[in-house]
Order: structure tokens, then C-alpha cells, then sequence
């Protein structure tokens, strides 16, 4: 018995240790306490409404996230007008929002043309939509996943040419199943995130963008992409189309993911994939997190303040969220 429990805890010491070896990257991460939470409600949020929110309302909107304590903030994308108004004044919201000194101005580019407007607008971080679906790839960039790549690499170098500083994150979409094309192979997923490193982009993260994650497969396609591509791992994109957005953020927690996409208010999904609704919400998000005793740095309050703004740029607008319906508990003491 005691020669059985030895070996036992031999190999729990080896098992320990190859982990650690193969994912340091890991063992990092979840020494953390404190996660980034990337606001992406003026972009991901506005495209997906019929209507188009006034420059002046936007800016304000942008202005009261800003308050809140949010540290990055996806406030436009560049792609024609004439397919996405609400994106009209994307260069000047984007010169609006880099008046704060401790906000990431984060802009979505779908090709080169979009990620030189940018630059010269002034984003100080790009993501780049890739999609592991094929099919959802050609309706939303009318490109194959293998050509996405190869516009992943141009815009790197764009990037090099204009601003190095800048930060390229290149988020696999659909990597949790497409309402166009169906299952998506796990195995697509992982060898996408290591063809946009390749190809030069700083971080790849992860996103529901039809809502059809559990858990389960959150947990199981992250732990993949980190043993893959390691901390170059980037953000967690869940949607709350079937009520598991939380749930699938906090899988993606449990497994090193430190950067958390949100919308306030639960505003958006993606025009180009069908049944697609409503991304996780901000306030929810914070406050599971804060509640765990996991630093944000976002103010709740504040939070619903700015969901003040955002219904006053789009009024008659639905609004969702569990904490400003509820409030904050009794003795609530988090910023």
C-alpha cells in the first residue's frame, strides 16, 4: 500500500512538472488575478443594430466607457460606408477616443485598405477577422481562410511600415461552430491560430461568434490554442445567444485566458452569420468577475451610467443585463 502510494504521488509530481514544462505560458497566467475586460460595444454593438447612433451621441457614449475605467475599447471598424453606415465616422471617432492617454483604441480591419485608414487615423491596436468556417469567411470577407491569411501577413507589414508600435490581433471567428456551415474542426481552429502567428500577427484569440460554445469546449479548444501558439493566445469573444456566455467566459478563465470581449448592454452579434445575437454583457461580466475576487478595474456604477448614453444614441433600442435590472448587492464595496 504504501509502495502504491508512492508511485501515485511520483506521478502526480511528473504529471506537475510536464505541465509546467509544456505550458509555462499557462502556469503564468493563472498566478493572475487581474483581467482586461475589451469593451466591444461602439463596433461589434453598433453594426449589428438597423439603427445608425449620431457622431455626437457615439462620442459621448465613448466618453462615459472611457469613465467607467475600461482600458480598451473597440470603437470602430473600417470598411465601406455604403455597407456598414455606422461606421461612416470611424476615423474620427477613433482621433475622438486617443484623447485618453490610458485607453487602447482598438479598431476592426478586414483587409489592407481598411488597416492603412486606420493607422492614419490614428488605432493603436488592429484585429483582423479570420474565420475557421469557410463558409462564414467568404460571407463576411468574401475571402477564403488561406487568403486571410496571406491579408493577415500584408497588413503586418503595413503595420511594420507605418507604426510598428502598434498591436495586430488576428481573432479566429466561428472557432466554436458556424450557422452556415455547421461543426467547425477543432483541428481548423488551432492550425488558423498558428497560420496568423506565422504570419506575423501578435496575438490570436478565440471567438463564439454564433453563440454555440459550452464550456466544456471552451476549456478544451483554449487549453489547444495555448499549447499551440502559447501567450501570444489572445482574447475570449463569447456570445449569450443560448444563455452561456458567462459560463464560456469562465471556462476560458480557468484555463489562463486573461482578456475578456464585452459588449454594455449586451448590444450586437454579427450581421454576417444567421441566429447570431447578443454578446456577453459588460456589467454582467464585471461583476461575475469582481465577485470572485477578480480585479477588473471597471466600475460597475459607472458602467450603468454609460448604458444611460448609449440608450439616449439609440433610443427604443433593447438593452439587456442581469446586474443593472437586479443592482448591486448590499454592502457591494468593489469600485
Amino acid at each position: 500500500m504504501q509502495r502504491s502510494r508512492a508511485n501515485a504521488t511520483k506521478l502526480v509530481k511528473i504529471l506537475f512538472n510536464l505541465e509546467k514544462t509544456a505550458l509555462p505560458h499557462l502556469q503564468d497566467n493563472m498566478t493572475s488575478d487581474r483581467v482586461l475586460i475589451s469593451e466591444v460595444g461602439p463596433r461589434d454593438g453598433l453594426q449589428s443594430v438597423k439603427q445608425t447612433m449620431a457622431t455626437a451621441h457615439k462620442l459621448r457614449w465613448i466618453d462615459a466607457l472611457v469613465a467607467s475605467g475600461l482600458q480598451e475599447i473597440e470603437v470602430a471598424s473600417f470598411v465601406p460606408a455604403h455597407l456598414l453606415p455606422q461606421m461612416a465616422d470611424a476615423a474620427l471617432v477613433v482621433q475622438h477616443a486617443r484623447q485618453y492617454p490610458h485607453l487602447t483604441v482598438m479598431a476592426l480591419v478586414p483587409n489592407r485598405k481598411g488597416a492603412e485608414a486606420a493607422l492614419k487615423a490614428g488605432a493603436q491596436k488592429l484585429t483582423i477577422p479570420v474565420s475557421a468556417s469557410e463558409a462564414h469567411s467568404m460571407a463576411n470577407v468574401r475571402k477564403t481562410r488561406e487568403a486571410m491569411v496571406e491579408e493577415v501577413r500584408a497588413i503586418v507589414q503595413i503595420r511594420n511600415d507605418l507604426a510598428p508600435h502598434v498591436k495586430v490581433e488576428a481573432g479566429i471567428s466561428t472557432a466554436f461552430g458556424c450557422t452556415l456551415q455547421g461543426l467547425v474542426a477543432e483541428d481548423d481552429v488551432v492550425k488558423l491560430a498558428a497560420a496568423v502567428i506565422e504570419a506575423g500577427a501578435d496575438e490570436s484569440g478565440l471567438s463564439d461568434t454564433t453563440g454555440m460554445a459550452n464550456p466544456a469546449q471552451v476549456r478544451r479548444l483554449f487549453k489547444r490554442v495555448f499549447a499551440e501558439i502559447g501567450n501570444k493566445t489572445g482574447a475570449a469573444h463569447m456570445h449569450n445567444t443560448r444563455g452561456l456566455g458567462l459560463a464560456n467566459c469562465l471556462a476560458a478563465y480557468d484555463v489562463g485566458v486573461r482578456t475578456f470581449d464585452s459588449s454594455l448592454a449586451g448590444l450586437g452579434g454579427c450581421p454576417y452569420a444567421p441566429g447570431a445575437s447578443g454578446n456577453v454583457v459588460t456589467e454582467d461580466l464585471v461583476f461575475m468577475l469582481e465577485a470572485m475576487g477578480i480585479q477588473t478595474g471597471v466600475s460597475i456604477p459607472k458602467l450603468i451610467l454609460a448604458s444611460q448614453a448609449l440608450s439616449d444614441g439609440l433610443p427604443g433600442e433593447p438593452l439587456y443585463g442581469m446586474t443593472p435590472e437586479a443592482g448591486l448587492p448590499k454592502g457591494w464595496a468593489h469600485v
